[in-house]
C-alpha cells in the first residue's frame, strides 16, 4: 500500500511541477521573444546602430538558448504526460521516467551554458563600449563643426543594448527554473520509486 501511495505522490508531483515549469518557462519565453524582436527592430531603427561593438555573438547565443527553451517547454509537457501515465494502470518504468527527467536536466544545462556564455559576450562588449565613453555626466558629447551636422563623441550604451542583456537574463532564469524542477523531480523519483 505504501508503494501505491508513493507512486501517487510522485505522479502528482510530476504533474504539478511539470505544469509549474511549463508556465514559468512560457512566461519568460514570451518576455524573451518580445525583447529579441524589439532588439531586432529597434536596432535597425537606431540612428547609430553600426557603432555597437559586438553584441551580435551574445544575442546569437541568447537566441540559441531561447530555441532550446522552446524544446524545454515541449519537454515540460512530456513530464506532465508521464505524471498522468504513472497514475494509470499502464505506467512507465522508473528507468523511463528518470531518463525523461535527465533529458530535461541536460537540455537546461546546455541552455544555461549558452545563456551564460552569451551574457559574458554581451557584458564584455558593453564594458569595452563603456570604457570608451567620454567622461561627463551624460557619457557622450556632441561635437558640431560650423555648418555641419553634430557628431556623437564616445559610445553611450543605449537602452536597446541593455534590453538585450535583460533578454539574456530572462532566458537564463527560465533554464534555471527548469533545472531546479528537474533535479528535484529526479531526486524524488530515485528516492521513492
Amino acid at each position: 500500500m505504501a508503494d501505491r501511495l508513493d507512486l501517487q505522490l510522485i505522479a502528482a508531483a510530476l504533474r504539478r511541477l511539470g505544469w509549474a515549469r511549463f508556465w514559468a518557462q512560457l512566461v519568460l519565453a514570451v518576455v524573451v521573444v518580445g525583447v529579441l524582436l524589439f532588439n531586432n527592430i529597434g536596432g535597425r531603427l537606431a540612428a547609430n546602430s553600426a557603432r555597437a561593438l559586438g553584441l551580435g555573438p551574445g544575442i546569437s547565443l541568447t537566441t540559441f538558448s531561447f530555441l532550446l527553451l522552446l524544446w524545454c517547454l515541449w519537454h515540460s509537457w512530456l513530464i506532465v504526460r508521464c505524471g498522468r501515465a504513472l497514475a494509470s494502470p499502464v505506467r512507465p518504468s522508473k528507468g523511463e521516467t528518470s531518463r525523461l527527467i535527465k533529458r530535461g536536466v541536460l537540455a537546461d544545462l546546455v541552455g544555461v551554458t549558452l545563456a551564460v556564455v552569451g551574457y559574458q559576450a554581451m557584458a564584455g562588449s558593453l564594458f569595452v563600449q563603456a570604457s570608451q565613453q567620454v567622461p561627463g555626466f551624460f557619457g557622450a558629447q556632441i561635437q558640431q563643426a560650423p555648418g555641419a551636422a553634430g557628431r556623437v563623441i564616445g559610445l553611450p550604451i543605449t537602452s536597446i543594448e541593455m534590453l538585450s542583456v535583460l533578454g539574456n537574463t530572462q532566458v537564463l532564469f527560465a533554464h534555471l527554473i527548469g533545472l531546479w524542477v528537474s533535479l528535484w523531480l529526479l531526486q524524488r523519483v530515485h528516492k521513492r520509486i
